[in-house]
């Protein structure tokens, strides 16, 4: 298999100083101090999890002899979709949002677990099953907006209505231009259905950091005035840095009931 990149363990991070480890681990907090006084900084501490519940996680995403993570299979339509039994996560996001990177950074620590990044917006066409052990699955979605295949709309909506084992979907937004036009479609979607949520903003090494402060700012009001369904806090993620990945991985494994404690709801 492949190696690991750099910083995609726990036992990496832990080696740098400080200030650095905290910003990777926690990308947010690093925003926090350019804030403007008074803002209200409670969505951006709601899920801290201590080391022991970080590491508890890296050791889900990571595969050894007694605990596989493979891909099971893909499915255009609910009919083809492997039965549900295992707790279950799923990522949507626009074409082009970096949907398939981010989950080839989660899997990092299993490099024979096979994610197809490609460069051309819009590759993932069907619905991919992966399965992490006897713990839960993980689902990649075909991107929505441009590119979408034809029956995205099928699909998507179909597998968040019928599968029942779906515990959170993680809608994921573009760091360096914020929500768009698609993005609130894919929100009224799930507003409408019901379904927990919550928001990751990714590629945030490609932005300035006035930007991401302003899109981080903006969704946060938006999230409070306009659902009721996502999660207050986003998550921020590089996959090329691995900052905020340790940390989903955690979050994960929380709304998967894979923590038995962990310091938020």
């Amino acid at each position: 298999g492949r190696a690991s990149p750099p910083l995609a363990a726990l036992s990496q991070v832990l080696r740098l100083e400080r200030s650095r480890r905290t910003a990777l681990v926690f990308p947010l907090q690093k925003l926090e101090r350019y804030l403007a006084p008074g803002i209200d900084t409670a969505p951006f501490r709601l899920f801290q999890p201590g080391l022991a519940a970080l590491q508890r996680a890296e050791a889900l995403f990571r595969s050894d002899r007694g605990h596989a993570i493979d891909y099971v299979s893909s499915a255009v339509r609910m009919d083809h979709a492997p039965p549900a039994g295992l707790p279950e996560v799923c990522f949507i996001g626009r074409s082009n949002v970096g949907k398939s990177s981010l989950i080839r950074a989660l899997f990092a620590l299993a490099p024979e677990v096979e994610v197809r990044v490609s460069k051309t917006p819009g590759h993932t066409k069907k619905m991919n099953f992966f399965k992490v052990g006897k713990y839960f699955t993980l689902v990649d979605m075909p991107g929505y907006g441009y590119r979408a295949p034809q029956d995205f709309d099928e699909m998507v909506e179909a597998y968040l209505q019928e599968r029942h084992s779906l515990k959170r979907t993680f809608l994921l937004v573009d760091g360096v231009v914020g929500l768009q036009k698609t993005d609130h479609i894919a929100v009224e979607m799930l507003e409408e259905f019901g379904i927990p949520y919550v928001m990751v903003l990714t590629k945030i090494d490609r932005t300035s950091r006035g930007v991401l402060l302003k899109n981080v700012l903006e969704i946060q009001e938006f999230v409070k005035e306009n659902t009721q369904g996502c999660f207050p806090q986003l998550f921020l993620v590089s996959s090329v840095e691995f900052s905020g990945i340790h940390l989903l991985r955690c979050f994960v494994a929380h709304v998967t009931g894979n923590l038995p404690t962990v310091e938020a709801s």
